[in-house]
């Protein structure tokens, strides 16, 4: 069908051209393309290692990361089932992200030894310590699956474990138990079973219509995407699905445990005695994707025998629309992290439902070893549960979080007793936001807060944003009085954030320090003594922006909201002599309950010059000005819905942004460009459409017509049918005929995101040629929602210049519709 299509499509073209004659042809030719060289070459620099400190604090791992793949890779066989992208090859997930090298680089030397034993160009991934840090386990990509390897920190050597057998589809295909010699994996049952598994054949000849069938009962559901469609997807599922749990030793012995399913979550209790394994199984939806499937939840022991079961939780196609709405039963079940062995988790008590009227909307349980009794209460929540952390003091925080009213609060909860408010605040309010909580690995191997003071004290680290920019901080925050210490601040003219604490007592913190020439590096601070030493070199890996300006730019827009944007202007830049110039604004609109919310200041102005795939900052090369994130906040106080008036203060924002550059002289007003990203891309089309302050615009991945998400987008939880005025004028589908600049359409064949088909762009991009408007639509083959192969974003890049150069930087008179 898909060929057929474009068979048909191109016929037209081609007689189209053969009718309006040649000069047109060389715009819709085929083949990848690349931008100028020194785009390219920003593009091709490899990226920044990253780095991991063990458990104990003396070495890291420093791990080195792939550039981006050829599209030889992401057009590799793949299977699109139940919102999961799987590789059929080596039952992993496909597009998955891979290291290449690791090395041990010693805390107090600064001594570095590279891993050996690897296969050249490894493919690794999910690199994880055990509990006493002498060893890191990690998986290893082949051509036939995936393997599990392990590397001893004594002599930097690594071993496989595991043949390519692992599966590695759906959540964490293994897990270290806290002995720190053993491991648990999930792999292809195969190897325990007399006869092999078949694969199953496609039919050739459907046996009949696939029917869905509803009976009244509301069953909304977002727009998801790569759903289960037919039996043949169900049986696909099922077969991939399959894995057998194994005990690992750290000599490749390996034990069969339980039985064969389709295992989902695997987690071994703090004592090493018991895993929490979930497995999922039929009936299958195409409603929803994976993680909705029935469910069981169940306590085994470590020779495989069921020992509890928890839950077994139904289809969850009934889950309401919105952010704050949930699904009944058992969720977020995990391990006390402090306790031999004792499960924790949350429960909804409304239904799930968010608009239910409720003064307990979750409450979080408890149950001890040997899991017979009844489960204990450990908190009711007024809001939903997200999240905990225990400490080694008897200890937990407990957050809970109501996206309607924006609030999160803070418990500390001991078992048996009235829990403590600790943070009552708005998540909007990153001015007053407290920081979060350091953690470390206890010697079980568990997730822990650090503590300090018998537990009385915590550390928290923070992005302190102020009315300056963001200055991260570390404090001591006394639990008894909720009080903080200032402990350290980051300075100007550099951003440096703390990221690990490397001593018990919290006075030697690994941080990581940049500012706008210098890239990211990593430093070892004494606090007691104010000494900073340097860990790690790593170079500029776009050395061609490192002159470029930055500044950190404030303004207003006309009902009083205080706006923000990151200006950067060309090496050399000179205003007097170079005058005003073009310019690319790039942009991602946000809502917000307080316009006092809204006002405050995102990002800092002294954070490297960083570029990823999809960077505007390629364009300080070429001589232009780029205004990087101007806020377009979308305010709804109070009872009021930000999106009632969307356009009115989006086009506001997007004025203040284009009156305050031109009033610096940095930007010819007859010279801008809009662009975006998904949300950003949606924007674009509407700036386009409800206003003439763009020469052009750029929109990538974006959805246009709202009434394919009736049941909300973003952070609007109205359907279409409560606000369809709302959806209507807020859908730049609806408003094509007003566009009258040129726009770009650019958009993954393959995307994935909820609610951004690639239909979007195509209809969209059908509206605006059948008005006779000037736009190009440029689907990339084999890419999500976002891009990945080099060429793809290569020729993404080239696309972007081009039709920058085309009709901005060199234009004259303003692009309207014939």
């Amino acid at each position: 069908m898909i060929q057929s299509k474009f068979i048909w499509h191109f016929a037209l073209t081609l007689a189209g051209l053969l009718l309006l004659g040649a000069p047109m042809f060389a715009q819709l030719q085929s083949g990848y393309k690349l931008p100028p060289k020194a785009i390219a070459d920003i593009v091709d620099a490899p990226p920044t290692p990253l780095l991991s400190v063990s458990p104990k604090n003396d070495v890291a791992l420093v791990l080195e990361r792939s550039s981006l793949p050829p599209i030889s890779e992401l057009a590799a066989p793949e299977l699109r089932l139940a919102g999961i992208r799987i590789n059929p090859r080596t039952f992993g997930r496909s597009r998955a992200p891979y290291f290449t090298k690791l090395t041990i680089k010693d805390i107090a030397s600064g001594k570095e030894r590279v891993i050996s034993g690897l296969p050249p160009n490894p493919r690794i991934g999910s690199p994880r310590w055990s509990s006493d840090g002498k060893q890191v386990a990690f998986t290893l990509t082949v051509e036939n699956g995936i393997e599990l390897w392990t590397a001893d920190l004594g002599d930097a050597s690594a071993k496989r474990l595991i043949e390519p057998m692992l599966n590695d589809i759906y959540g964490a295909s293994f897990a270290w138990l806290s002995d720190g010699k053993t491991l648990v994996a999930k792999v292809r049952p195969d190897k325990f079973m007399s006869e092999k598994r078949q694969m199953p054949d496609a039919p050739s000849v459907p046996d009949g219509p696939t029917i869905q069938e509803n009976t009244g009962k509301a069953l909304a559901a977002p727009t998801f995407q790569d759903l289960l469609k037919n039996a043949y997807d169900e049986n696909l599922f099922d077969y991939f699905m399959q894995s057998r749990l194994v005990r690992v030793s750290l000599d490749g012995k390996l034990t069969p445990l339980g039985t064969a399913g389709l295992i989902a979550s695997l987690s071994p209790s703090p004592n090493a005695k018991f895993l929490l394994v979930e497995t999922l199984h039929r009936p299958f939806s195409y409603l929803v994707p994976a993680g909705r499937f029935p469910m069981k939840i169940d306590v085994m022991d470590m020779t495989g025998k069921v020992v509890k079961e928890l839950a077994d939780l139904p289809l969850a196609e009934d889950v309401g629309i919105g952010r704050d709405a949930e699904r009944k039963g058992v969720r977020n079940a995990t391990w006390r992290a402090d306790a031999p062995a004792t499960l924790v988790w949350a429960e909804v008590q409304d239904g799930g439902d968010a608009k239910s009227k409720a003064e307990i909307r979750d409450k979080v349980f408890m149950l001890a070893e040997p899991f017979t009794g009844q489960p204990q209460t450990l908190i009711s929540l007024e809001f939903r549960f997200r999240g905990m952390t225990w400490s080694e003091q008897g200890f937990a925080l407990v957050n809970e979080f109501w996206w309607q009213s924006r609030k999160v609060r803070t418990w500390l909860v001991k078992p048996s007793e009235k829990p403590d408010l600790i943070f009552d605040r708005s998540s909007e309010d990153r001015y007053n936001a407290p920081g979060t909580p350091v953690t470390k690995l206890a010697s079980n191997g568990e997730t822990v807060l650090h503590t300090v003071d018998g537990g009385k004290s915590i550390f928290l680290v923070g992005d302190g944003a102020s009315p300056d920019g963001d200055k991260p901080f570390m404090d001591k925050f006394d639990l008894t009085v909720k009080k903080a210490e200032r402990l350290w601040r980051s300075e100007a003219p550099y951003y440096e954030l703390p990221v690990d604490i490397l001593d018990d007592a919290g006075k030697v913190v690994l941080t990581s320090r940049e500012s706008v020439s210098e890239p990211p590096n990593y430093f070892i601070r004494n606090l007691d003594k104010k000494t900073m030493t340097q860990f790690t070199s790593f170079t500029n890996p776009a050395a061609a922006l490192s002159k470029a300006s930055k500044e950190l730019i404030k303004y207003k827009r006309d009902d009083g909201v205080e706006l923000s944007a990151t200006l950067y202007l060309p090496e050399g830049y000179d205003a007097k002599k170079d005058g005003a110039l073009p310019m690319l604004m790039w942009a991602y609109p946000q809502e917000f309950k307080s316009a006092a919310a809204a006002s405050q200041i995102i990002g800092s102005p002294y954070r490297f010059v960083r570029i990823n795939w999809g960077s505007p900052l390629y364009w300080l090369t070429q001589g232009y000005a780029i205004l990087d994130g101007p806020t377009m906040p979308i305010v709804g106080e109070g009872n009021k819905e930000p999106n009632d008036t969307y356009v009115q203060q989006l086009v506001s924002s997007a004025k203040a942004a284009v009156d305050e550059v031109v009033r610096r002289g940095v930007a010819d007003p007859k010279r801008i460009a809009i662009g975006g990203h998904s949300y950003g891309a949606f924007m674009t089309a509407n700036l386009l459409a409800h206003s003439d302050l763009f020469r052009a615009g750029i929109a990538r991945s974006g959805a246009y017509n709202r009434t394919l998400t009736p049941f909300g987008f973003q952070a609007e939880e109205r359907t279409f049918w409560q606000a369809p005025d709302t959806y209507m004028k807020m859908s730049p589908f609806m408003n094509a005929d007003k566009i009258n600049e040129p726009i770009l359409l650019i958009h993954g064949e393959a995307d994935n995101n909820t609610g951004t088909f690639p239909i979007q762009s195509e209809r969209f991009y059908t509206a605006l040629k059948g008005l006779g408007k000037t736009a190009r639509l440029v689907m990339l083959p084999f890419e999500s929602h976002g891009y990945q192969g080099r060429e793809s974003v290569m020729h993404t890049l080239y696309e972007m210049h081009e039709w920058l150069e085309r009709y901005v930087k060199k234009a004259e008179t303003k692009t309207t519709a014939q």
